[in-house]
């Protein structure tokens, strides 16, 4: 065959590759947006063949789709729809799937089916993901789903439910390949190509001793281009990042974030190589901690529109109350200065000024302080630098601000309550500042939360201080009598 005869050939494949993907892409099409969003009419069909007890239609719906869009339908539907739904499409119902889920939504899809179902759905699962399945529900649907799950499986769940919430040890992969030190590399090859119990996936290998202490790591990389003699021991990287069982899930996206790891081993009370976590982890556990700080700060609870009503009026009301509580501070401190307001009404045109921009100050530099303790940047040790650097940067912001206001006051109003305003700025947003950093670390020391309700505390002290010192030096310096 001559190269042109060739080169006709490729390009004869290559349409008839082409016309075979287009009826996929106008499948795509029918689903799919273009922002990759599932179209209403679509996740229609599929409620209403759910809904006719067609489940041979929704499975053929739904089986092209992959598995984050799988997800994104349950979140869709109604809550009423999702165990019907899921029962309809069982074999679809892949761990990528389940990973994809809102918490809320797995939830309340897993307590809609029945106990064998969802056994069926856990077996499918590595154990972190089949954890995380499993320990929302209630200890009576907890213990009739395990009685489903085969002994091994069933043991290395309980394992994990045994340790706390948001640790490495509730978190952690069990699926790994440990191997012994004294092995070749040659050896290791051989058993990574005959054992049948190995993971699906892994990226790393990892070396224990006799007491199943982990002593080294190998990445594969270096398995695959060293000679089949060579000893682990002379190739393994010794030095390696180990995590202990009861780590907080943040401690340990911190570790990996500072030594870069792809990997580590997380190990027991006794030092024993019990599991590992992985960057996909850690990439989860990044996404919602940031989440949980932002939505922390503002007191909106877990801030999920999957959330039942009774649970989000919780937790928002109860901060809403305390805020309340905060308010009248600030009311008490406007009705003491209330005669001084009635003789000069641009007092109370440029009380809202002060407090909003001490505000806003405040906020800033309470978000970056948050952010600092959540990342470790700001420890015990530099706590009085940081300080310092905040009440700097207040300063500034407060004589830029307080120029500009004052500025216009006098011009508007007159010179003697232009200077009156522009002093109470910078007193307000050095204020600010300094609220700004030692609330949530004052939190953080109490061993809570630093961002559960830093804002309604800064948000106090920032109008209450304004108004003090606004009304106040009004009447000191003669403005009013």
């Amino acid at each position: 065959m001559s190269s042109d005869e060739r080169l006709d050939d490729d390009l004869l494949t290559a349409s008839a590759a082409e016309e075979a993907a287009r009826p996929d892409d106008r499948m795509d099409d029918e689903r799919l947006d273009e922002e990759n969003i599932l179209k209403p009419e679509y996740v229609r069909a599929v409620r209403e063949a759910l809904e006719a007890g067609e489940n041979e239609t929704v499975y053929d719906l739904v089986e092209p789709l992959h598995p984050a869009d799988i997800a994104d339908l349950f979140e869709l539907c109604d809550k009423d729809e999702r165990g019907p739904l899921a029962a309809a499409i069982s074999d679809l119902m892949s761990s990528d799937v389940i990973a994809e889920l809102n918490d809320y939504v797995r939830e309340d899809m897993m307590e809609s089916l029945a106990p064998e179902a969802v056994a069926t759905i856990i077996e499918q699962l590595d154990t972190d993901d089949a954890v995380q399945l499993i320990e929302d529900l209630d200890e009576e649907d907890q213990q009739a789903v395990l009685a489903e799950i085969e002994a091994e499986d069933r043991a290395a769940i309980e394992s994990a439910l045994a340790y706390p919430e948001e640790t490495a040890g509730r978190l952690m992969s069990r699926e790994l390949v440990a191997v012994p030190e004294h092995m070749t590399v040659g050896d290791l090859i051989d058993y990574l190509r005959t054992d049948e119990n190995l993971p699906t996936e892994f990226f790393e290998i990892f070396v224990v001793d006799a007491k199943h202490h982990p002593v080294g790591t190998c990445a594969l990389s270096w398995i695959l281009t060293t000679p089949r003699q060579v000893a682990l021991g002379d190739v393994m990287k010794r030095d390696q990042t180990l995590i202990p069982v009861t780590l907080d899930q943040e401690e340990v996206a911190l570790m990996f974030q500072k030594y870069g790891l792809i990997s580590a081993a997380v190990v027991d009370e006794d030092g024993r190589l019990v599991g590992q976590m992985t960057v996909d982890d850690i990439v989860h556990i990044i996404s919602e901690e940031a989440g949980e700080d932002a939505l922390l700060l503002s007191g909106a609870g877990d801030g999920d529109i999957n959330e039942p009503i009774r649970d989000a009026y919780s937790a928002r009301v109860r901060w809403l109350v305390a805020n309340l509580g905060t308010a009248l501070v600030a009311s008490a401190i406007i009705w003491y200065f209330g005669a001084a307001i009635e003789q000069l009404v641009a007092l109370a045109v440029l009380m809202p000024i002060v407090a909003s921009i001490g505000g806003n100050a405040g906020t800033q530099t309470m978000a970056v302080t948050v952010r600092a303790i959540a990342t470790n940047q700001l420890t015990r040790s530099n706590t009085g630098r940081i300080l310092w650097r905040e009440a700097r940067v207040a300063l500034l912001n407060g004589g830029t601000i307080a120029l500009l206001i004052g500025a216009a006051t006098a011009l508007i109003f007159t010179p003697q309550l232009g200077a009156v305003i522009a002093m109470a700025m910078i007193v307000n947003i050095c204020i600010a500042g300094l609220a700004g950093v030692l609330v949530p670390v004052a939190f953080d020391r109490l061993d809570q939360d630093p961002a559960v309700a830093s804002s309604v505390f800064v948000t106090m002290i920032t109008d209450s201080m304004g108004f003090l010192a606004f009304l106040g030096l009004a009447v000191l310096s003669g403005v009013v009598g």
